[in-house]
């Protein structure tokens, strides 16, 4: 099946295309809505076709749980657009319409919602996809059945699997919260040890060490200052694969051929 980070592609959609769509008297940006369509239907042609395709929304009230604990976690990020925030309104209709099933659970990153209906998936046998850029989604890839998937990249370098994460990081996918911990998250303004960079983390983790298991001499007094924080860090990071959620979200019946994006916006009468 293909999870898909419904965030991810809008964002994807809204700021990654040259020139602006809109409506054919001029007065709407259907970017967005036009832009999220076309790259989903291309991501099912080229790398999805029988599938089950399954969207996940981040809630508005999402992060407070992980804000609770460090009250700076993506306190950076700017307030959307107003026509972003029109748009995934038209985006959850364009799903509807299309047949594509999604979800936006109150209280819930969509980090955490993709990462339990992964392990449901793969409980049941199904090998999994993660269409998105986001990295905290490595720790995942502990199972050989979990993919990322970056449409962005080329061709040859768009999945992203656990034999990837060693070579490419100097950590096992496993260690990954602990990593980021150490070296800092800016995405989501997690502010890392002062001093440690990719590579001293990755060294203090040698040997598939996690935080607890790093000697003490190879600390320096500032960071085992900061060391609770490392720690809570961590698990910020974690993904939760237990959410809460609907028993009957997955189907396993594979997603229809996904029409152009041109044909849902006539549909839905937004040009």
């Amino acid at each position: 099946m293909l999870l898909v980070d419904g965030h991810y592609l809008l964002h994807r959609a809204w700021y990654g295309f040259a020139a602006r769509i809109t409506s054919r008297d001029k007065t709407s940006d259907r970017t967005g809505v036009f832009g999220f369509t076309a790259l989903l239907r291309k991501a099912q042609i080229q790398h999805a076709p029988g599938f089950e395709i399954f969207v996940v929304f981040d809630s508005e009230n999402g992060s407070q749980a992980r804000a609770g604990q460090d009250s700076d976690y993506k306190a950076q990020r700017p307030a959307p657009e107003p026509g972003l925030i029109e748009s995934l309104a038209l985006v959850k209709t364009a799903l509807d319409r299309t047949g594509v099933r999604w979800i936006e659970q109150d209280g819930c990153e969509a980090d955490d919602v993709i990462a339990t209906l992964a392990i449901r998936a793969r409980a049941e046998g199904r090998a999994v996809d993660i269409m998105t850029t986001d990295k905290d989604y490595i720790q995942l890839l502990t199972d050989p059945g979990v993919r990322l998937l970056n449409t962005g990249f080329a061709v040859e370098r768009r999945y992203t699997t656990g034999k990837h994460i060693l070579p490419r990081y100097g950590v096992l996918a496993e260690q990954w919260p602990d990593f980021r911990a150490l070296m800092g998250d800016p995405a989501d303004n997690i502010g890392g040890v002062r001093g440690i960079g990719p590579k001293t983390a990755a060294r203090l983790l040698a040997a598939g060490r996690r935080l607890e298991n790093i000697p003490a001499d190879e600390l320096r007094p500032a960071w085992t200052a900061q060391w609770q924080q490392v720690l809570c860090w961590r698990e910020m990071i974690k993904l939760d694969t237990k959410t809460a959620l609907p028993d009957d979200l997955l189907t396993t019946t594979p997603t229809s051929p996904l029409p152009t994006a041109a044909h849902v916006l006539e549909a839905l009468d937004l040009w």
